[in-house]
């Protein structure tokens, strides 16, 4: 096999396994058959050592041992517990009523209720499913435009991945070796910048085309007066003081995210508890999908050790790095590439896949390369990972609204009404695409929309 060169192994296996993983194969068993298929034929070329496999149950436990990816469960049964006693609904038909008697009203309620329930729950698809089956409805008997209607409810439900405490941030904090508090408080601007940004363009389409979101009806309007302030406060203290000590105990640096999403849990369960909402059923019911996702995300971590033992082992990495570091433009250059190729991906495969696959093969360069940017900070090269892992978290986002597989619209689908078509839920997400993408240009443009809070010194040594 004179004419194979050893040298093509780990490109071919880095885009084998994209292949299987596009076909719908599950992702931990793609990387992990990718991973020892590859093995087998780097042993029998004599370009990989046995020894080096040797280290793999090591690497295994190491995630199973880390303590950072521990929060996960923590803020996903923290989420699943508001959302099925009942948060999400009382929010959103309160805030209905309180901005009902605007034009375009009930979308910005959508809007805010989702970043509250993005602060509070962290859970994508459990706020597109409540918000589809409490306010699309309503929205709907109310005269607004489906493709609005529709595009608003999807759009705010997937802040949860990008304001705190997000579950792909946690990811993306232990894929790039940075702090989880870091990432946090860097994305919490960004975060709502993006809300607003929203809620701009609701009331942008609300002035311009009135008809396609008008303003309740009064007599929809049940509350008024004080009745309507003592039901707003009764709604939004509770997950507002359980959001601002969660997250606050993180950025003081009082508590580990990981301490913090315990706490969080205990605290969703005690508000479940003092609304005597809390059943076994529903307590059951949250830990059965904690245990689903946290599995699946674990079972993707263990597969994507695998592959990257077996890919570094080939000498992928210095592949991508040498890829990565002779692109033009330098820094741009690099940005263009890697936020180009995250969106690309984002249209076929999972966020998950995204950050355990092609963030690992990035980190080490991003580091590096973006590293000049920072010159003020005594860490430049951490102050760069930041920045990049908020940046990816807000790529990431956009996986969620592009078709044919963002899975906000598929959570949608399956509870809208049967006059709102594939194609309205598919329109609706455009506008709001476009939205990300300009907040995502946003903080490549200007860095300091992420780090200007942790160079104040917010945010702590987790």
């Amino acid at each position: 096999m004179e004419w194979f060169n050893p040298d093509w192994l780990g490109p071919i296996m880095f885009f084998g396994a994209l292949v299987l993983i596009f076909t719908g194969y599950p992702v931990a068993f793609a990387l992990s058959g990718t991973a020892l298929v590859f093995a087998l034929v780097g042993m029998k070329l004599e370009l990989l050592d046995f020894a080096l496999l040797q280290a793999l149950p090591q690497r295994i436990f190491g995630v199973m041992q880390s303590y950072t990816l521990l929060a996960v469960p923590f803020f996903i049964l923290m989420g699943t517990i508001l959302e099925r006693t009942g948060l999400a609904e009382d929010l959103l038909r309160t805030m209905g009523i309180a901005f009902g008697r605007l034009r375009g009203g009930l979308g910005l309620s959508v809007v805010i209720v989702g970043t509250l329930l993005a602060a509070a729950t962290g859970v994508v698809g459990a706020t597109v499913v409540a918000m589809g089956l409490i306010a699309l409805p309503v929205m709907l008997q109310y005269g607004y435009s489906r493709s609005l209607a529709t595009g608003v409810i999807c759009a705010s439900g997937t802040l949860g991945q990008v304001i705190p405490p997000s579950i792909v941030l946690i990811v993306l904090a232990d894929q790039l070796g940075v702090s989880v508090g870091d990432l946090f408080v860097g994305s919490l601007v960004p975060g709502l910048m993006l809300a607003a940004m929203y809620a701009v363009y609701v009331a942008a389409v609300a002035l311009l085309r009135p008809q396609a979101a008008p303003a309740m009806p009064a007599e929809a309007r049940d509350l008024g007066g004080w009745a309507l302030w003592g039901q707003i406060l009764k709604v939004m203290m509770p997950p507002l003081v359980l959001i601002v000590v969660v997250l606050g105990s993180i950025f003081i640096g009082w508590a580990t995210p990981t301490e913090a999403g315990a706490f969080g849990a205990l605290g969703a369960m005690l508000l479940a508890f003092a609304n005597r909402r809390l059943t076994f059923r529903s307590v059951l019911e949250s830990m059965d999908s904690t245990a689903r996702l946290t599995s699946m995300v674990l079972f993707i971590l263990v597969g994507s050790q695998m592959f990257s033992l077996v890919f570094r082992g080939l000498y992928g990495d210095l592949w991508v790095e040498e890829l990565l570091t002779n692109l033009p433009g330098g820094e741009i250059g690099f940005l263009v590439l890697t936020n180009l190729a995250v969106f690309v991906l984002g249209f076929f495969i999972d966020f998950f896949e995204i950050a355990f696959i092609i963030v690992p093969l990035l980190a080490p360069v991003a580091g590096r390369i973006l590293a000049p940017l920072f010159p003020e900070f005594d860490e430049p090269a951490r102050m760069a990972l930041v920045w990049f892992g908020v940046m990816i978290g807000m790529n990431l986002q956009t996986s969620f609204l592009t078709p044919p597989f963002g899975f906000s619209l598929f959570y949608l689908r399956g509870v809208a009404p049967p006059q709102v078509s594939t194609g309205d839920i598919y329109r609706g997400a455009v506008p709001f695409i476009v939205i990300q993408l300009l907040g995502l240009l946003a903080i490549v443009w200007e860095p300091r929309l992420v780090t200007k809070l942790l160079e104040l010194g917010v945010g702590s040594q987790y």
